[in-house]
């Protein structure tokens, strides 16, 4: 007699890149999965925490080497009901521009049973990296979090919204679009409002460029900074460690910080 297959998707959050960042409540999903669909984002180390029979396929969006959502979705489908239960596992949150809750509601249409596991958000983990935090008292009460990339490519409206405020401002998927943000920045009367940009957050990798909302596309370029990246936007980002550049240790000093 044939085992009864239970179809199941588990759509997990790895965290923001250090392997060592997933949760513990991942990490035992991942021991019970018999199929783990993976993005690009991936440390390949955390699949070790998979049983040796699991098979790991991966599914990530890379320039020449791209899988749709669309082809995503139906292998969710076709490996819940030929193996039972999957893993997706996602880079950071899968519920913070993950499309997580896009695969949930694709496979529930297909009576399959769903679940989800949070992930450290790269949009909080990373700044924090590098000393900057989100809030700190009597300098920023709130942040926004925005993708620097919408589905029609444009930037998204929002961030002239949040310029409006004192929030601490991140931008997710944003390093296409440096020379729009710089633009609106200084259209908005916020050209030199402390800016950073992190490559490679949480890992041995990671890259730290610390300027104003003005120069960021001059620090990609001088830094040679790509993608993965966050941009943080706001007064918190004075709290950031320190760098050996000249022109931002005296913005740091003459800029009265948090006076």
């Amino acid at each position: 007699m044939s085992k009864k297959i239970n179809p199941k998707l588990t759509v997990v959050g790895a965290g923001p890149g250090d392997p060592d960042l997933i949760t513990l409540k991942a990490v035992k999903v991942l021991k019970q999965a018999q199929v783990v669909l993976y993005d690009a984002l991936i440390d390949p180390v955390l699949l070790d925490h998979c049983s040796p029979d699991t098979e790991k396929i991966y599914v990530g969006k890379r320039p020449g080497q791209s899988f749709s959502q669309e082809s995503i979705n139906d292998l969710i489908v076709e490996k819940a009901y030929a193996s039972g239960h999957v893993v997706r596992l996602k880079g950071g949150d899968p519920f913070v521009f993950g499309r997580g809750q896009e695969e949930i509601e694709y496979a529930r249409q297909f009576g399959i049973e769903t679940d989800y596991v949070p992930g450290i958000s790269s949009a909080l983990a990373v700044a924090g990296t590098a000393g900057i935090p989100m809030t700190a008292r009597g300098v920023s009460e709130s942040f926004w979090v925005i993708t620097g990339t919408k589905t029609d490519g444009s930037l998204s409206r929002d961030l002239c919204l949040a310029l409006c405020t004192t929030a601490t401002v991140v931008v997710l998927m944003g390093m296409n679009k440096l020379e729009e943000i710089a633009e609106l920045c200084c259209k908005m009367g916020k050209a030199d409002l402390p800016a950073a940009i992190l490559q490679n957050g949480t890992t041995a990798e990671q890259r730290t460029a610390l300027g104003t909302a003005q120069e960021l596309p001059r620090l990609a370029l001088e830094h040679k900074l790509s993608n993965p990246a966050v941009i943080v936007l706001g007064e918190v980002v004075r709290y950031g460690y320190r760098s050996n550049d000249a022109e931002w240790q005296d913005f740091l000093k003459n800029g009265n910080l948090f006076s």
